[in-house]
């Protein structure tokens, strides 16, 4: 083969390679990242509030005791009806009795007292007067001192006469005292209702409420025609709830099951955890709300665990897209000013500020992305209110997290599916 032949061959070989290269190379283009894409739509949204809580009856009696004493009689159980006035428990009356006789007997004797101080007050008056009236008659029968001392008498006597008084009172307010520790031995029922805890049994010692409250509980009566569950909210939703709110309240013993409910009261104060203490300012902040179970079921018992959704806002109809397409992006450059002309004659612009913008990534005719700026409403479960921003039947990516997450404007994507977990790169890739 001649020596020019061999050259042309191998031009058209180093030639045919560099083809074959350069099409591997321009078919290596960027790759398309795969999500998931929706359609901008009109959807009835509704914004709530989920949190738990206890089911428990808008009225109820704790019944404390006032005295310490065995209990010697006791005519309810757990979950008897009672009607008020009805006669529950007895405390030992023996004690109390006794001492109402003591304070009856002190009274009587303060009285009598009382009489005695009275008549030697008037004695002394009376010789006091006598003093007096033969001084003026004849001075010289009465001498100064006698009439003084007749007086101090009369002073002494008076004191007396007030002490006794006094005494009497006391001896009174000890009678009542003790009358009303001896009315303490009978409990009655100061409500209808019926009894949801009983502590006690007979034989069992009441301990006096001012000492330990809890432990002197001795029985609960409850009203339970309007029953209430309260909830725990989180300090930045209770501002979204109000009295009058409907509710929608699951009872865990009555599965599959939904009750209506209506917000009556929402808590000013915060609820403080039993923690709170030098760390007070890093605990969570929460708010009770109170909602009333408009058609609870027969047997719902005090206590019962319960999850209440509060309906704060809703819409018709209203443009909305998924909440996982939201993302946030830095914006550009807020604002520019212009700094005095400098010695070059050029303005050099300053940046003010940059912050997050919340938006999603259109889609376009090309399948490429672009981030645009989008305003909220309210969110639903699974979708927020569009204010503005987007249109009906423009198309977004909706899907997945991690997909929004890295985009990019002009980035290019395809639908499909994808795992939310990105593989790991290896440390020679």
């Amino acid at each position: 083969m001649k020596k020019r032949t061999k050259w042309v061959i191998g031009i058209l070989a180093i030639a045919g390679i560099g083809s074959a290269v350069g099409a591997k190379v321009s078919n290596r283009g960027p790759k398309a990242i795969v999500v998931r894409i929706e359609s901008v739509g009109d959807r009835d949204l509704t914004a709530s509030v989920t949190a738990s809580g206890k089911i428990q009856p808008r009225t109820k009696a704790d019944l404390i005791a006032e005295i310490s004493g065995k209990i010697t009689k006791l005519d309810v159980k757990d979950g008897d009806w009672v009607k008020e006035g009805q006669f529950l428990l007895q405390i030992d009356p023996q004690q109390f009795e006794a001492n109402v006789q003591h304070a009856e007997a002190s009274l009587a004797s303060a009285h009598a007292e009382q009489a005695q101080s009275k008549a030697n007050l008037e004695q002394a008056q009376r010789s006091l007067d006598r003093l007096e009236q033969l001084k003026k008659s004849n001075a010289s029968l009465v001498s100064a001192e006698s009439l003084e001392e007749a007086r101090t008498t009369v002073d002494v006597q008076k004191a007396m006469s007030e002490a006794a008084e006094y005494r009497a009172r006391q001896s009174d307010a000890d009678l009542r005292n003790a009358k009303w520790q001896l009315g303490q031995t009978t409990i009655r029922a100061p409500m209808t209702g019926r009894v949801t805890r009983l502590n006690v049994e007979v034989g069992e010692t009441a301990i006096q409420g001012t000492l330990n409250r809890d432990a002197a509980i001795l029985m609960t009566i409850s009203d339970l025609s309007v029953l209430e569950t309260k909830i725990r909210v989180d300090e930045t939703d209770v501002v979204r709830i109000s009295v009058g709110d409907s509710a929608q309240v699951e009872i865990d013993a009555f599965p599959d099951t939904t009750f209506a409910g209506k917000v009556v009261e929402v808590s000013n104060s915060s609820v403080r955890g039993a923690t709170a203490g030098a760390n007070a300012n890093d605990q969570a902040v929460d708010y009770e709300v109170t909602i009333r179970l408009l058609n609870p079921p027969k047997d719902t018992r005090p206590d019962l665990s319960a999850t209440a959704k509060v309906v704060t806002d809703s819409r018709k109809n209203a443009l909305s897209i998924p909440i996982i397409a939201l993302t946030v992006r830095e914006d550009s450059a807020m604002k520019s000013e212009d700094k005095p002309e400098s010695v070059g004659g050029t303005k050099p612009r300053i940046e003010v500020g940059k912050r997050d913008v919340e938006g999603v990534f259109v889609v376009g005719p090309d399948n490429k992305v672009a981030f645009r700026p989008v305003k909220v409403g309210i969110a639903g479960d699974r979708y927020f209110e569009v204010l503005s921003g987007l249109k009906k039947g423009e198309r977004i990516v909706g899907g997945t997290y991690q997909a929004i997450r890295e985009l990019k404007d002009g980035a290019l994507i395809k639908e499909g599916t994808t795992p939310e977990k990105s593989a790991q790169k290896s440390p020679t890739s």
